[in-house]
């Protein structure tokens, strides 16, 4: 992995870590249980549930990269870029962009 510029140069080589369908599956499943747990802390007010949010997150994610893609998870090397990629593939997939 080379240094990157910015988030347009990343992004390719993000969906390159992500070919198999597998882990993007595992990655759209934590994603939307990290909006799910969210939603749950701000509607109750119970603030103490969003420690889970990165377990939920990056737990589904990891074993997407470990089980499935076996590569190591680009977020060691890139944390805020790999989190950026996340979401923008996660809306990718919600409007048929990346596929499921």
């Amino acid at each position: 992995m080379s240094g990157f510029s910015n988030f347009s140069e990343f992004y390719p080589y993000y969906l390159t870590e992500h070919s198999n369908r597998s882990c993007r599956r595992m990655h759209f499943i934590g994603s939307t249980l990290v909006i799910v747990v969210l939603l749950v802390a701000l509607l109750t007010g119970q603030l103490s549930w969003l420690w889970l949010m990165p377990v939920v997150g990056y737990g589904c994610a990891w074993v997407g990269h470990y089980v499935f893609e076996k590569n190591r998870p680009a977020t060691f090397k890139h944390p805020l870029y790999s989190l950026l990629g996340d979401w923008v593939m996660y809306g990718q997939m919600l409007r048929g962009k990346v596929s499921f």
